[in-house]
């Protein structure tokens, strides 16, 4: 009988691809430390030490790239390394002093040595036009127009607490919760082709892609098509990639809002959803100035006024919201007010204890 064909999907084992120290002393670690910015020392019960130098590279990488960094892991690294969610690579080294041969060489190859600690890391985000169909901006485009920006907070550790960072290319947002979050966001409703919908779009898997009820099927000129509810429509876009005729991207109307106050962590104060700070910045690549000086304007608020290990979101809670916009220069406007109310079961989840 044939051995059974492996499943090509799913996570792969990690073991194969451990660094021989990590894998022997897998679980029984005594104690760590950060040497620097970008680089992290654990010390084993073994008494093994390892440490790993973490440097910030682009999202999209192409193969030129990949063999630049595969061959600094191969002459510096004993030909270990990995990526982080965040788009960090990160090499281990068994040696102290294979650490600074090594940081002066991605230095020189254009990667800069941090993320660590209390500081910015690498921004979580979507690949936008490279691989989604209903991105209205490239969230790629704008994290190189951030990082440069604050490229000095990524390789320091001078931020009260670490702070996170993420874009997303659509409303659906796959960028996630962060400190501070950059999310495009779609205006207007689609706009309708109807004379191609009855050729191209399948009508009920549109129908039941819209996550509000806003559409549903129509005869419109005599041919098969689909209308829009827009007073229920949140214009997220779902209904774009089965029907590319209902034309949602609109470089006007599609819009860029900045979040703030979101942490997956239980330390310290339990997990938040961000919540909105400015709304309606212009679409402006390639440098997106304007979306640029509000983080900025953001971060600098933060790292003035906040405690050591407060996190933006905390900072927040303590200082409250009518300071927050004032000490960051922002306007308040009435789209800031939230009063939905229907989540609060599920919002009060948490590891805390409340009495």
């Amino acid at each position: 009988m044939s051995a059974r064909r492996a499943v090509e999907s799913g996570v792969p084992e990690l073991d194969p691809y451990l660094h021989p120290l990590l894998k022997k002393n897998y679980g029984a670690w005594k104690w760590h430390d950060r040497p620097r910015p970008g680089v992290l020392h654990h010390v084993a019960m073994s008494g093994d030490e390892v440490w790993t130098v973490r440097a910030g590279t682009q999202r999209q990488l192409d193969v030129y790239t990949i063999r630049t960094l595969c061959d600094l892991g191969d002459r510096y690294a004993d030909g270990f390394l990995r990526f982080t969610s965040r788009s960090n690579v990160e090499f281990m080294v068994a040696s102290e002093a294979q650490v600074a041969p090594l940081i002066e060489a991605l230095g020189k190859a254009g990667f800069p040595v941090g993320g660590t600690g209390n500081s910015i890391s690498m921004i979580s985000h979507t690949q936008g036009w490279l691989h989604c169909d209903i991105p209205a901006t490239d969230a790629s485009g704008v994290v190189k127009a951030l990082m440069d920006e604050l490229h000095e907070e990524f390789i320091h550790e001078r931020m009260p607490n670490k702070l996170r960072i993420s874009t997303s290319c659509c409303e659906i947002n796959c960028g996630g919760q962060a400190d501070i979050a950059v999310n495009i966001q779609h205006t207007k409703p689609p706009r309708i082709n109807h004379d191609a919908v009855g050729n191209i779009c399948e009508r009920p898997t549109v129908v039941a892609r819209c996550p509000v009820a806003a559409i549903r099927p129509a005869l419109v000129n005599g041919k098969p098509s689909l209308e829009i509810d827009e007073r229920k429509c949140m214009c997220c876009g779902a209904c774009y990639p089965p029907c590319p005729p209902m034309l949602i991207n609109d470089p006007e109307n599609s819009k860029i809002a900045i979040w703030v106050g979101g942490k997956h962590a239980n330390a310290r104060s339990k997990p938040t959803f961000h919540k909105l700070a400015v709304a309606n910045l212009p679409n402006n690549p390639p440098r997106w100035p304007e979306v640029a000086a509000v983080v900025r304007a953001i971060i600098h608020a933060y790292k003035d006024d906040a405690h050591d290990w407060e996190r933006l979101g905390e900072w927040i809670e303590r200082i409250g919201w009518p300071r927050f916009f004032e000490l960051s220069g922002l306007p308040f406007t009435k789209f800031h007010i939230d009063n939905w109310r229907g989540g609060r079961g599920s919002l009060n989840a948490s590891a805390h204890l409340r009495f």
